[in-house]
């Protein structure tokens, strides 16, 4: 009997909002967990597990002949979602990596945002940076979910093409709709936390430059400040 393959936190999260029937395309598979998990929960209807290195891919191949789906999951070696046909695919995970990096990867697939195609964004750093970039470039941001995961909070931002509203200061940099999620006061404090670091580096350059971005950086703070004490 083939063993169940478990996910930790942050990739559970991801399959969660991964919808029913999917035609699934993992970027940056690594070892193929989430395209392995669906398909062996027989949830998606196809997966493609897609990694720039060889390494990668043979790891999730080998993920994939342990869990029974070797047959089922289609491995591609590229970079980003180059050589993926976007008819082949509905949903696009691009997860553990950069928020520069997902801008990198989109950019070089405006497709992404034609309105039939769903992302799942879980970017390691530059979150705030890749919000904007998605609200400046033709993409509609949803509500954002959080995880924990080795003591450490990530947001799952869900998004597709479509025209959004200019985000507010506050949002860029603590996220969208995220009053539902019960971490949400634990990753606004995070946010803010690392902003007062920053703050605090910039001022013991005593530079003109460094006081007028130490106080653009308070600024942005007092807004997190104000969502944090109004959950």
């Amino acid at each position: 009997m083939t063993e169940e393959l478990r996910l930790q936190p942050r990739l559970q999260l991801l399959a969660d909002l991964v919808p029913q029937n999917a035609r699934l395309a993992d970027v940056g598979t690594d070892h193929g967990y989430l395209p392995v998990y669906l398909l062996q929960k027989k949830y998606i209807t196809s997966a493609i597990a897609a990694d720039i290195g060889a390494e990668p891919l043979e790891h999730a191949r080998r993920t994939a002949r342990q869990y029974g789906v070797e047959e089922q999951l289609r491995f591609l070696r590229c970079d980003g979602l180059q050589g993926i046909d976007p008819k082949d695919v509905d949903t696009v995970v691009i997860a553990g990596m950069g928020g520069e990096t997902i801008i990198h990867i989109l950019s070089q697939a405006p497709w992404t945002k034609n309105g039939d195609t769903m992302l799942l964004l879980q970017p390691m750093t530059k979150q705030e940076e890749l919000r904007r970039w998605l609200n400046e470039n033709g993409y509609a941001q949803y509500a954002e979910r959080l995880v924990r995961d080795k003591n450490y909070l990530y947001p799952v931002f869900t998004v597709c093409g479509g025209a959004q509203t200019a985000l507010s200061v506050g949002e860029i940099y603590g996220g969208l709709d995220i009053e539902v999620d019960p971490l949400a006061g634990e990753y606004l404090a995070q946010r803010i936390r690392r902003l007062t670091q920053a703050v605090d580096g910039l001022l013991k350059g005593g530079s003109a430059d460094n006081a007028r971005r130490a106080q653009e950086l308070g600024e942005i703070i007092t807004a997190l400040k104000e969502r944090r004490d109004a959950l």
